[in-house]
């Protein structure tokens, strides 16, 4: 695009720094052990692309969009990292659901009787709903947090409620 069509304080305009994944105010920021080195691996990287920015001397503009939205990012990371709480899923109760358990849930009643989930708990940095990890503070994990093997918890995650019994409970390292 032609310089013409662009405004001049364009080139001022700090960069939009996207947010990290929402943790409740006076929520701890619980991580298990593979979240913490996620983190730690993804604040090498930034590290990384803020020290190739600093070496492009091409355009002096770019270099400094870029290096602002690297420094912006690294911080809300840091700070992200210094809040972190390591929990060993290892040291968890076996047959109750907590923080990095991996639930198998059968659906008894309402839905579809017998359909069966499975996810595991996870930080809220590491979710990935399509890897089946779910942030311990998604409805789903508050729902069977603190339940038992065997044991049936009512869900409401759509429009029909539904209850599922507890099939399995395994915890990574145990």
């Amino acid at each position: 695009m032609s310089r013409g069509f662009t405004k001049e304080d364009d080139a001022q305009t700090p960069p939009l720094i996207p947010p990290r994944a929402a943790l409740p105010p006076g929520t701890p920021n619980y991580v298990t052990p593979q979240g913490l080195e996620l983190l730690r691996a993804e604040l090498t990287a930034l590290e990384a692309e803020r020290a190739q920015a600093e070496a492009n001397h091409d355009n002096d503009t770019d270099r400094t969009h870029r290096l602002s939205l690297c420094n912006g990012r690294i911080a809300l990371l840091t700070e992200r990292l210094g809040s972190a709480r390591l929990v060993d899923p290892a040291g968890q109760p076996p047959r109750e659901v907590r923080f990095g358990a991996t639930v198998a849930l059968r659906t008894v009643s309402g839905g579809k009787v017998g359909f069966e989930r499975k996810f595991t708990i996870v930080g809220v940095d590491e979710a990935d709903v399509a890897a089946g990890k779910v942030a311990f503070v998604a409805p789903i994990a508050r729902a069977v947090q603190g339940a038992k093997l065997g044991q049936t918890v009512p869900l409401r995650l759509g429009p029909q409620p539904e209850v599922v019994e507890i099939a399995g409970i395994t915890y990574a390292g145990a």
